[in-house]
């Protein structure tokens, strides 16, 4: 079967083999779905072509005319004036249908893939907390052996760093952005006590963890990226590294026109570690679209 996550900055598909349980091919594309929106509240029509191309180029890499298709997408559609309309203009030139999730079910589906890829590398924590730095919004996701709580925030790496001009207002506002997200931390860490670990999964926490390992975007390899631990001191060390790049070498370290953003979702990253109240995470690739694949799956 095929998942696809329209994210608000990418396009994440991936096929899974339901017999064997081994993914077999995957596609990634940088297709800003939510650029302007924190503007506008809408979906422009540069966005939505971007969709509709990485969409059909996929079509060209996987075989989706014989397989269970399942699509779904987030905070840039749960929150787009115009959400119907670009469904319904994506639908037209793809014949995909996507669904809007909730934030709950995304943090669900995405605790499904990451918990599977943390029982690959026998990770000995019996609880967690799972940070999910989006474009257009954050997840925090608590795991106890007989308890999940979940909460998603509309605080994400696009929409910070298109409201803010520059990152050290970015560093101003965000304590006060966050204030939310810490007080859900406290109030669960108060009624079932503070968890064993940090895992972090999305963009920017991969990201990070394959400038540490010396990869760039082109040369990404999620296999390596998986299980990666990143002190909370490095992010300064990176943010200042990327920051002293040319713009050239960002675009090929980090990916064409993510520099910025990648830059922003370091300072939300930072501000969870202290949230969080760790000093190191584990950094997992899998997430949503992973999560997708194996619900369906298990349906099936």
């Amino acid at each position: 079967m095929i998942a696809i996550d329209l994210g608000s900055n990418t396009l994440r598909v991936v096929e899974l083999d339901c017999t064997s349980g081994k993914f077999t091919a995957e596609y990634e594309k940088i297709v800003k779905t939510a650029d302007g929106l924190a503007q506008t509240g809408m979906i422009n029509d540069e966005a939505i072509n971007r969709v509709i191309n990485a969409i059909l180029e996929a079509k060209t890499k996987m075989d989706f005319d014989s397989q269970t298709i399942k699509a779904v997408t987030t905070q840039a559609l749960r929150s787009a004036k115009n959400s119907d309309e670009v469904l319904a203009r994506i639908k037209d030139k793809t014949d995909i249908s996507f669904e809007i999730i909730s934030g709950e079910e995304e943090a669900n589906l995405t605790l499904l893939a990451v918990k599977k890829k943390l029982e690959e590398f026998q990770h000995a924590s019996k609880s967690f907390v799972l940070i999910d730095i989006g474009g257009g919004s954050t997840e925090l996701i608590f795991s106890y052996p007989d308890q999940t709580i979940t909460r998603s925030f509309p605080i994400g790496i696009v929409t910070i760093a298109q409201s803010y001009e520059t990152l050290k207002k970015i560093d101003e506002v965000l304590p006060s952005l966050m204030q939310s997200m810490e007080k859900f931390c406290s109030e669960v860490y108060a009624m079932y006590g503070k968890v064993d670990s940090l895992i972090a999964t999305a963009g920017t926490p991969t990201t990070v963890a394959a400038m540490k390992l010396g990869q760039s975007y082109t040369t990404y390899d999620a296999k390596k990226i998986n299980g990666t631990s990143l002190q909370k001191d490095e992010l300064d060390f990176f943010l200042k590294k990327l920051l002293a790049m040319p713009f050239e070498s960002r675009e090929i370290a980090v990916g064409t026109g993510r520099s910025d953003l990648i830059a922003a979702g370091i300072l939300i990253f930072k501000r969870l570690y202290e949230i969080t109240e760790f000093e190191e995470c584990i950094v997992i690739d899998d997430g949503l679209r992973e999560g997708v694949a194996l619900q369906e799956c298990a349906k099936q």
